[in-house]
């Protein structure tokens, strides 16, 4: 798909974004009223979409088929986290600036890559693990990382309760039995992390009622949804450090 067209149906999800009070890293972060993605940024979204859609003919990697809807529905979705999580500027033809510093984040559940693999594209300075327990979908991912040249992103071919490390920020989105998995994203989530769930409205309430260590912000309505939202909440102190294993 040609970046130009790529660029304008992503628009609503990069303008407007919202600030998460009190739920940045360093607290305090102030968005722009809108921003770009450069064009290097957008050839990169543009490549892999043509990969995704190459191999969605053979691996089931995602349901939604029309490219447009994929790039509003996948791209759109996830880059609006991004630009949540980490708020950065970034200019027509110029490189987005660096964030504030290094966050280490995990994706559960990648599938086809969302949220994290676009989130890695708009903040390259994150270094992103990538959680996905099935091979063929495992095999994708590499493949996207390898034809993008993105580094300091790792995937990780086997379920999320085996990984060994907490991280700053734990991304999920919504999927089946999702009450099961959110005590395993909580618990990947280090001592004043955040997490970020991109969810229906119906599974607030049931985030926030297995989630009572976590102060979460008020639920922002994704763009173009009807009844999506994301979800991020800052887990409250425990008595570990930095990077410790699970138990």
């Amino acid at each position: 798909m040609d970046p130009s067209r790529i660029a304008e149906l992503l628009e609503p999800f990069l303008e407007n974004a919202p600030t998460v009070r009190n739920l940045s890293f360093r607290g305090g972060y102030s968005p722009e009223e809108s921003a770009f993605l450069s064009e290097s940024q957008l050839k990169q979204i543009s490549t892999y979409l043509d990969l995704l859609l190459r191999w969605n003919a053979r691996v089931n990697l995602t349901a939604v088929r029309k490219p447009e809807e994929i790039v509003t529905r996948h791209f759109g979705e996830s880059l609006f986290v991004a630009r949540c999580l980490f708020p950065t500027r970034s200019t027509w033809g110029q490189p987005p600036s660096a964030v504030p510093e290094l966050h280490d984040l995990l994706d559960l559940g990648s599938g086809a890559g969302f949220p994290g693999l676009p989130i890695k594209i708009w903040a390259p300075s994150v270094h992103v693990t990538l959680i996905e327990s099935n091979q063929k979908k495992a095999t994708f991912l590499r493949e996207v990382v390898r034809t993008l040249g993105l580094t300091d992103l790792d995937v990780f071919p086997e379920r999320a309760e085996t990984f060994p490390i907490q991280a700053q920020v734990v991304t999920l989105r919504a999927i089946e039995h999702f009450e099961t998995i959110l005590p395993t994203a909580l618990r990947l989530v280090e001592a004043g992390g955040r997490i970020a769930l991109l969810i229906g409205e119906g599974q607030v309430a049931v985030a926030r009622k297995h989630a009572i260590d976590v102060t979460w912000n008020d639920p922002i309505p994704i763009p173009l949804s009807l009844s999506r939202v994301l979800l991020i909440g800052r887990l409250n102190g425990r008595n570990q450090t930095e990077h410790e294993p699970i138990p």
